[in-house]
């Protein structure tokens, strides 16, 4: 497989590893409810981070990772939509803000590597922008759709202390979908 076209600064090969360098946390930890600070500087140990949090994120199958996930209250996050494209680098959002949202709503599916096995419907709006800064410490602005949009949206929830589960209008499916995967609904602090 070859090497993400992103800097050497934050350079990570897009495959699984025997074992992740972060911990991924799950439902009913306390340490997903808390808030991520503002990162101030972006130095070695924020791309230090930036790198494990990849390395943990393909070695999880996952397509998005907060740091609020691996136990650090920092607003960064990791989302690479297509992990199969080596070429494609992954983006690095680092304070990222919603600056702007759609009225238009999307229901999706969603996961969480945080409630492994557990997928269900969440609306969120259709398009965001989202202004942040990238791994150089360079102001960014996108406007995303699609996957690329929910997921955004997913991640920057972690940073707020909030998970998609939150989200699911269904009650009744979601506490049987978190029972049959071995987490308690008391976990959940309803949004809906």
């Amino acid at each position: 497989m070859s090497i993400t076209s992103m800097t050497a600064e934050v350079l990570v090969e897009k495959k699984k590893l025997a074992k992740a360098p972060l911990n991924i946390h799950r439902l009913g930890d306390r340490v997903l409810r808390q808030p991520a600070k503002r990162v101030a500087k972006i130095d070695a140990e924020i791309k230090q981070l930036i790198r494990e949090m990849l390395q943990t994120m393909y070695s999880s199958d996952g397509i998005g990772l907060a740091a609020p996930q691996v136990a650090i209250h920092k607003q960064v996050i990791v989302v690479d939509c297509d992990p199969e494209e080596s070429a494609k680098p992954p983006l690095v959002l680092i304070n990222p803000t919603i600056t702007q949202a759609s009225r238009d709503i999307t229901v999706t599916q969603e996961g969480c590597l945080s409630i492994p096995g557990v997928y269900l419907d969440v609306k969120r709006p259709a398009v965001v922008e989202v202004s942040y800064k990238d791994e150089h410490g360079r102001p960014q602005r996108l406007s995303a759709t699609g996957l690329l949009a929910c997921c955004i949206q997913h991640e920057i929830d972690h940073l707020n202390g909030v998970l998609f589960v939150d989200r699911v209008e269904n009650a009744l499916l979601l506490n049987q979908e978190l029972a049959k995967h071995g987490f308690s609904g008391k976990a959940v602090k309803s949004l809906v």
